[in-house]
């Protein structure tokens, strides 16, 4: 079995013991990486050997002298590539910065540091986090471990997708709207949004700053809870970032839900939702009732306001954030220009891909003058309902129950040609964002096509530790199932394309 097959938590056990070097477990994940990027892409940036054992050399130190003392010192991670990293190319996905190198590492990959982990490279995503499939980055798309002609999910599907296909048994994604569950759903991983505010967002290129939060991805709940307790933290240079005292997100890894109040939103399994998917959802559910939990159905209401209210404030928010990207002090600047205004206009227009732009225009729409009181005050005061609906839920419910996605994933291109209908798809994510909350998506079964369907668990602010209980209990439930191995075959020294050897 290769290193990269194990999860994160064991690799480190073997770390830690002496039966795997940390240089031996960077070589593993950079070999698979190397065998399996020309069917997945699902990097954009790969470090070179030289500075990754160099780093390996580095963490072994602190091991063997006990200043590193971590469940996850020496284990291999991957981090998405709109999280800042220091003098390493970051670009969003996107042209307009196909050339940027951070001054600074994003508190979440200091964090990451601190704790012994080594940094293998920069994920692909959705441009500037903008999709729900992995297919508008600049960098070509990325596929799906389990079925390479299937989507991976997005906007952070090049860290799902290398976690699946065992590049790297962690990543770091981020959600702004599903971003991290709805992947990690398509590809029968777990991921992690956590509560708003508890990962520092220094460092996080912003698409929707009311919304975005930085999280795990991994194969089960455990190397989530662990990664989440590595990268959670206080941080003075994020104005959002909240003081927590309990940060000890492993101590909830117990395997009792008895009398655990489970709610399971009828809003959630009407129409639109995949019958196979229904079902998986629901036999997980009862599981978790066969195991003691309580679950009873409710009405949650809003649920149908979730997807306007979102895209309003996400691309308003994303109209004013992306306005830096101009041409001026870095990134992409058009080779042709008359003028300040025209250098601006051609740059932006060569820079920016198609969705990228038509949230932009979106966004810039509804705040213009008339409209602003119209769409976006509007869509505010729909966010402070679904708040208070939530909050009315959770007087009631431990744990909300319900699908991540209302499909599995679907075909490479079908998404793109209907951006509404992709759009529809977060359906069951963006709410967890606009109310702050957290949540997690595990797999819980696959499709007759072999795909794989997610559950999503929600919990009330700051009450990640009942979520990741739930899911424990649940998973222990059902072995970890591996992508299958066939498509990898094909696979031969990787691909150059949008790699960049650092």
């Amino acid at each position: 079995m290769s290193l990269m097959s194990l999860t994160a938590v064991e690799l480190g056990k073997k770390i830690k013991a002496k039966e795997v070097t940390v240089a031996e477990a960077a070589k593993a994940a950079l070999a698979a990486v190397k065998a399996k990027e020309e069917k997945v892409n699902g990097f954009i940036t790969v470090l070179d050997e030289e500075s990754v054992m160099k780093r390996a050399q580095e963490v072994q130190k602190q091991i063997d002298d006990g200043t590193l003392t971590g469940p996850l010192a020496g284990v291999p991670v991957a981090v998405k590539d709109n999280i800042c990293t220091k003098d390493v190319l970051t670009t969003c996905a996107s042209k307009i910065l196909y050339n940027f190198k951070p001054t600074y590492t994003a508190e979440a990959v200091v964090n990451l540091e601190k704790a012994g982990m080594v940094v293998i490279g920069k994920t692909n995503m959705d441009e500037f986090a903008m999709g729900s499939t992995t297919e508008t980055s600049a960098f070509g798309e990325t596929k799906n471990p389990w079925n390479p002609e299937h989507v991976p999910g997005g906007s952070s599907g090049g860290s799902c997708a290398a976690v699946a296909a065992e590049e790297v048994p962690c990543a770091l994604g981020s959600d702004t709207g599903g971003s991290i569950r709805q992947p990690s759903s398509f590809c029968g991983v777990t991921g992690i949004k956590p509560t708003y505010g508890t990962v520092s967002r220094y460092g996080l290129i912003a698409y929707g700053s009311s919304l975005d939060q930085i999280g795990p991805v991994a194969k089960d709940v455990t190397d989530c809870a662990a990664l989440l307790e590595v990268i959670a933290s206080y941080d003075s240079k994020d104005s959002t970032s909240v003081k927590r005292e309990d940060l000890n997100f492993t101590e909830a890894l117990v395997d009792d839900v008895k009398r655990l109040k489970i709610g399971i939103p009828r809003d959630y399994f009407g129409e639109g939702l995949n019958e196979e998917v229904k079902e998986a959802i629901l036999g997980a559910a009862k599981a978790l009732e066969a195991k003691g939990a309580i679950l009873e159905e409710f009405d949650l209401g809003l649920v149908k306001y979730a997807i306007p209210a979102y895209y309003v404030i996400a691309c308003a928010e994303a109209s004013s954030n992306l306005a830096r990207f101009d041409g001026v002090k870095y990134g992409y600047r058009t080779a042709e220009y008359d003028g300040l205004h025209n250098m601006y206009k051609k740059s932006r227009s060569e820079g920016f891909g198609s969705e990228v732009k038509r949230r932009i225009m979106l966004g810039s729409f509804v705040l213009s003058s008339g409209y602003y009181d119209a769409y976006y005050l509007k869509a505010l005061r729909v966010k402070s309902l679904i708040k208070k609906a939530f909050d009315e839920a959770f007087e009631k419910y431990d744990v909300i129950l319900g699908p991540a996605a209302p499909t599995t994933a679907p075909k490479l291109g079908e998404s793109l040609s209907d951006p509404i209908s992709m759009y529809l798809g977060d359906i069951y994510t963006i709410s967890v964002n606009l109310a702050g909350l957290p949540g997690i998506s595990l797999p819980c079964g696959k499709d007759s096509a072999g795909l794989p369907i997610g559950l999503q668990l929600l919990g009330d602010c700051f009450q990640e530790k009942k979520i990741l209980r739930a899911a424990y209990s649940y998973e222990q439930t059902r072995a970890y199932e591996h992508a299958p191995a066939a498509w990898e075959k094909a696979a031969c020294c990787g691909s150059e394309k949008g790699v960049e050897q650092k």
